[in-house]
C-alpha cells in the first residue's frame, strides 16, 4: 500500500485519549474535530516544576534522490520506544503546502512509520502556517500604508527589508514592483515574496516561550531603515499587538498521533536550507515535561538542521540533548559515492566506501558539540549483508554507534534495537556546547561554520552582503547567532558536490537580520528563499473524489 493508504487505514483514538496517557485532561485541550487538538497553556503552567526528560535529536546525512527517511526514523523511534516500555513523545514540525504540491511531498513520515490523520496535517492542519502569513503580510501592509499615509517615520522605500510571504512555490513572486503610485495606488517601490517556512514571524513562533517573549520579538522586527540610515521596528508602527492577536492560537502546540497511537506533538515549520529548521521550542520543552524522552527532528542534514538546532534553538533556549541519531541509507551513501538512482540497489562496496565520506563529516560535526551520536541506518530489501557490515565497521571505526531500522516496512517493532541503544546512549555524559562564541563577528561566524560544519577552505562575500554585515553591526546586532541558508544536497553551496569535498569556498550573497526572532541570514551559493514549482508537480497526482476520499498525497 502507498503511504496514503496506510494512513487511511488506521485506526486512530480520538485525541483525549492520547492526551489522557500524558497526563492532559480533555479540560485542557482545544479541540480541532477528533483526532487532532491544541494543547492549553495551563498545562505549561501545571507542569513547570516538573523533571525534564531526556532530548533526542534525529538528524541525516545530505539528503539525495535515493532517499534517507529522517522523518519516518524519528516517528518509528518514538513507537518502538513506548512498544519497549519507555515513557516518549515525539516532537516534529509541520508540513509547509509549498514541497505538499512541489517535489517533496508531505512530512509526516512514511510506511508503518506516520503521523495522523496524515491528510490533515499536510493540508491546512490547525491554520498555524496560515496565521504566521497573515500575520506577516498584516506587518507589510502596515509599512506601506505607513508611507502612504505621510511616512512620518521617514522609512526610505528603497530600504525596507521586510518581505511579503506565502506558503506555495511561486518563483514568479520573487522580486516584484509594487503600487501604482498616484493618490489611491500605494507607493510604486520594488519587494517580494518569500516561502512562509523561511518568515521571520516563522521562527519567531518556534522561539518564543509564551505571549509576551511572542510581542517582544514581534515588536523587535526589522522592518527597514529611515533616509537618514537609521533602523525601523515593528513595534515603531504600533503593530505587535494586532500580529499577536493573529498569533495567539498558532503558538500552542498541536497534538496528534502516531500509526501505533503514541503520541506526537507537531508545531512550526521552518526549512532547514532557507531558515533555522526546529520544532518550536514550546513544543520541545513541554514534550520534555510530558515524557521521559523527546525525540525530535531537524531538517535536511546535519550540516543544516542539526548545527542550527544546537547554535540557534538549543543556545537561544537553554536545551541541552543527551543524545544524536544520524540517519542514513545504504543507497543514499552509494549514490555521494557516485552511483547514479537507478543502480543504488545493486551491491557496490566501492561506491559504499566513497559515500562513506560523507556520513564520515556528519559523525565528525555532532562530536564537536560534545553529543554522543548512533548511526541508523533505515533499511531497504536491496541492501546487502557486506554492504551493511561495510558500514557497521565503519562507524565504529569513527566512534559512532549503529543500528539498522525497518519501521518503514515494520513501523515501532523495527527499531527496538535503536531504542535500546539510544536509550543507553542518553545515560552516557555528554559535554554539549555550541560551535562558537557569540562575541565573534558576523564574518568569524560565518567562516567558523563553514570552515568547521562544511569543510570549506574559504569564505568570499558579495557587495551586497559586505554593505548588509556593516549595517547590521552599525545598529548593534553582531552578536547574534548566524543562520547560513545553503543548498540542502551538498556539505558545500554546490549542490553538485557530493560526497565530502574539499577545497572549495562558500560564497555569501546577502546577509539579513532576524532581529525578533534573533539571528542573523547568511545567503550562500544560489539558494533561493521562494522556491519554484517542478516541471511536473506533484500536484498533478492530487486529487479527490466524490466521498471525498483523497489520493495522491505522499
Amino acid at each position: 500500500m502507498t503511504d496514503i493508504e496506510i494512513a487511511q487505514n488506521a485506526k486512530m483514538l480520538p485525541i483525549a485519549e492520547i492526551a489522557e496517557k500524558l497526563g492532559i485532561s480533555a479540560n485542557e485541550l482545544e479541540l480541532y474535530g477528533t483526532y487532532k487538538a491544541k494543547i492549553s497553556d495551563s498545562v505549561f503552567k501545571r507542569l513547570q516544576n516538573k523533571p525534564d526528560g531526556k532530548l533526542i535529536l534525529v538528524t541525516a546525512i545530505n539528503p539525495t534522490p535515493a532517499g534517507e527517511g529522517k522523518t519516518t526514523t524519528t516517528v518509528g523511534l518514538g513507537q518502538a520506544m513506548v512498544k519497549s516500555g519507555r515513557n516518549a513523545v515525539i516532537a516534529l514540525r509541520e508540513p509547509s503546502l509549498g514541497p505538499v504540491f512541489g517535489v517533496k511531498g508531505g512530512a509526516a513520515g512514511g510506511g508503518y512509520a506516520q503521523v495522523v490523520p496524515m491528510e490533515d496535517i499536510n493540508l491546512h492542519f490547525t491554520g498555524d502556517i496560515h496565521a504566521v502569513t497573515a500575520a506577516n503580510n498584516l506587518l507589510c501592509a502596515a509599512i506601506d500604508n505607513h508611507i502612504h499615509q505621510g511616512n512620518a517615520l521617514g522609512i526610505d522605500p528603497k530600504r525596507i527589508i521586510f518581505a511579503r510571504c506565502i506558503d506555495m512555490n511561486e518563483r514568479a513572486l520573487r522580486n516584484i514592483v509594487i503600487g501604482l503610485g498616484g493618490k489611491n495606488g500605494g507607493i510604486t517601490r520594488e519587494a517580494g515574496f518569500i516561502i512562509t517556512a523561511a518568515s521571520e514571524i516563522m521562527a519567531i513562533i518556534c522561539l518564543c516561550e509564551n505571549i509576551s517573549d511572542l510581542k517582544k520579538r514581534l515588536g523587535d522586527i526589522l522592518v527597514g531603515f529611515t533616509y537618514s540610515g537609521a533602523p525601523v521596528y515593528c513595534r515603531e508602527l504600533g503593530m505587535e499587538g494586532a500580529l499577536a492577536v493573529l498569533l495567539k492560537d498558532a503558538i500552542k502546540p498541536n497534538l496528534v498521533q502516531t500509526l501505533e497511537n503514541t503520541p506526537a506533538l507537531m508545531h512550526g515549520g521552518p526549512f532547514a536550507n532557507i531558515a533555522h529548521g526546529c520544532n518550536s521550542v514550546r513544543a520541545t520543552k513541554l514534550a520534555l515535561k510530558l515524557a521521559d524522552y523527546c525525540i525530535t527532528e531537524a531538517g535536511f542534514g546535519s550540516d543544516l538542521g542539526a548545527e542550527k538546532f544546537f547554535d540557534i534553538k538549543c543556545r537561544l533556549s537553554g536545551l541541552k540533548p543527551s543524545a544524536v541519531v544520524i540517519v542514513a541509507t545504504v543507497r543514499a551513501l552509494k549514490y555521494n559515492g557516485g552511483v547514479p538512482k537507478t543502480e543504488t540497489s545493486v551491491e557496490n562496496l566501492d561506491a559504499l566506501k566513497k559515500g562513506l565520506q560523507n556520513l564520515g563529516k556528519h559523525i565528525e560535526n555532532m562530536k564537536k558539540f560534545g553529543i554522543p551520536a548512533i548511526v541508523a541506518i533505515n533499511r531497504f530489501g536491496s541492501d546487502t549483508d557486506a554492504e551493511l557490515e561495510e558500514i557497521s565497521n565503519y562507524c565504529r571505526a569513527n566512534g559512532a554507534e549503529y543500528a539498522l531500522s525497518e519501521v518503514f516496512s515494520k513501523g515501532g517493532i523495527g527499531a527496538l534495537e535503536l531504542a535500546d541503544k539510544v536509550s543507553k546512549l542518553c545515560e552516557t555524559p555528554s559535554d554539549f556546547k555550541p560551535l562558537y562564541s557569540l562575541d565573534l563577528s558576523i564574518k568569524e561566524k560565518i567562516e567558523t561554520i563553514a570552515r568547521e560544519i562544511y569543510g570549506a577552505a574559504s569564505v568570499s562575500y558579495s557587495p551586497a552582503a559586505e554593505k548588509a554585515i556593516a549595517d547590521i553591526t552599525s545598529i548593534g546586532k553582531s552578536a547574534l547567532p548566524v543562520c547560513i541558508a545553503k543548498t540542502q544536497y551538498s556539505l558545500s553551496d554546490n549542490a553538485k558536490l557530493l560526497g565530502r569535498p574539499t577545497g572549495f569556498e562558500i560564497t555569501i550573497k546577502d546577509v539579513r537580520v532576524s532581529s525578533g526572532a534573533g539571528f542573523v541570514v547568511a545567503l550562500a551559493g544560489d539558494i533561493m528563499t521562494l522556491p519554484g514549482l517542478p516541471k511536473v508537480p506533484a500536484a498533478c497526482g492530487i486529487d479527490i473524489d466524490d466521498d471525498g476520499n483523497i489520493s495522491g498525497l505522499f
